[in-house]
């Protein structure tokens, strides 16, 4: 049987635990709009996916819409001009930009069997270069075991052809419904957000307060991340092309959607660009150095010049941190959740940051 002392003692402590993170009414309204929104997030994310997409895409013209509206544009005007400028780069991505994507990433699966003959061919010659360290059989083995899974990756793509057709379905539904959303969300943003606030507590400063520092910390970010696609996309498609690179527009592409993931992106992009380079020309040929050399210098230009200039006002984060981010969100929300990793883990940060600690004065004379 407990004593009153001991059930008086853990009353209290549970009660200082709880003062301690919950310290005011600002804290607890602030974690009840971040649990409940996290959670309408994750159980709704596959219904509600094209809300969600045309929400945040209308949260990234909105800064160019305001831009237009400081040179003295009415903002209606002002969203028309976004919204067709987004809506030709919509049209140059799904009618030029993809097919052609699309006819080159053809092309290179109809030469995997080359290149992986080649490979082989190449890799056949290591035992005679270093006898003490790789046999003629164990090379063997080892070829074989990669062409067998090649065999099974391409059997489970021909079995997942069937959902395609689903997949074909869900793109239609997005390309009416997003552009449509998209609209109205800029143009009725105020009778929007008024309805919406509507629901929220009116005692929200500290929330008011988070939002505003990370809503200029995640806008700079992804806007600046598009441009540096964009940037990185067009130079690497210019410098391929330049060098008659196979491939030139698909490994564009990927250099492009390399940044996405920061660290991991550049490595990976990197296989694809030296594998084609060597296939077509040879590891000893100077055209291929001068592949290497020009991914060198774009990679390089990236990180030195491109990535302080446009991220100049971006929240620094440990690199441990960004990976975690990515590691977690991308398990949550696959592409998107990695996109957004790092607006995320500001958010996150910002919360951090600003949320009341007992520390303080104020709450310190309130106990």
């Amino acid at each position: 049987m407990s004593s009153p002392s001991v059930e008086y003692s853990s009353a209290s402590y549970c009660k200082k635990f709880i003062r301690r993170f919950l310290p005011n009414e600002q804290a607890v309204i602030l974690a009840i709009i971040l649990i409940v929104s996290t959670l309408l997030i994750y159980c709704l994310s596959d219904l509600l996916m094209p809300v969600i997409f045309s929400v945040i895409l209308a949260y990234l013209l909105e800064g160019l819409v305001q831009k237009i509206e400081q040179k003295g544009a009415p903002r209606l005007i002002s969203v028309y001009i976004v919204f067709s400028t987004f809506m030709g780069v919509l049209g140059y991505i799904l009618f030029i930009l993809m097919p052609l994507v699309t006819q080159q990433a053809v092309q290179l699966v109809q030469n995997i069997p080359k290149i992986i003959k080649n490979a082989q061919s190449e890799v056949m010659r290591l035992p005679e270069l270093y006898p003490q360290f790789v046999t003629e059989d164990r090379i063997r083995d080892i070829m074989f075991k990669v062409q067998q899974e090649l065999l099974n990756y391409g059997q489970e793509l021909i079995s997942s052809s069937a959902e395609s057709v689903m997949s074909m379905v869900s793109a239609i539904v997005y390309l009416f419904l997003v552009p449509f959303m998209v609209f109205f969300f800029l143009k009725d943003k105020e009778i929007l957000l008024d309805w919406f606030v509507r629901f929220l507590p009116r005692d929200r400063h500290l929330t008011v307060k988070v939002w505003r520092e990370v809503d200029i910390q995640i806008g700079n970010y992804v806007r600046g991340k598009f441009l540096e696609v964009f940037i990185l996309w067009f130079a690497s498609y210019v410098a391929f092309s330049s060098l008659h690179l196979n491939y030139a527009m698909l490994l564009a592409v990927f250099m492009g959607l390399s940044v996405i993931i920061p660290y991991v992106g550049a490595t990976l992009v990197t296989f694809p660009v030296v594998i084609v380079a060597a296939v077509q020309w040879g590891v000893s040929s100077d055209p291929f150095m001068y592949v290497v050399i020009v991914y060198g210098i774009i990679q390089a230009i990236d990180g030195i010049f491109l990535v302080p200039l446009l991220f100049s006002e971006a929240v620094n984060l440990h690199p441990v941190a960004i990976i975690v981010a990515i590691l977690f969100f991308g398990g949550l929300w696959g592409f998107w959740g990695v996109f957004f990793a790092i607006p995320l883990a500001t958010l996150v940060k910002a919360v951090i940051n600003a949320w009341p600690r007992l520390e303080e004065p104020e709450l310190l004379n309130e106990l």
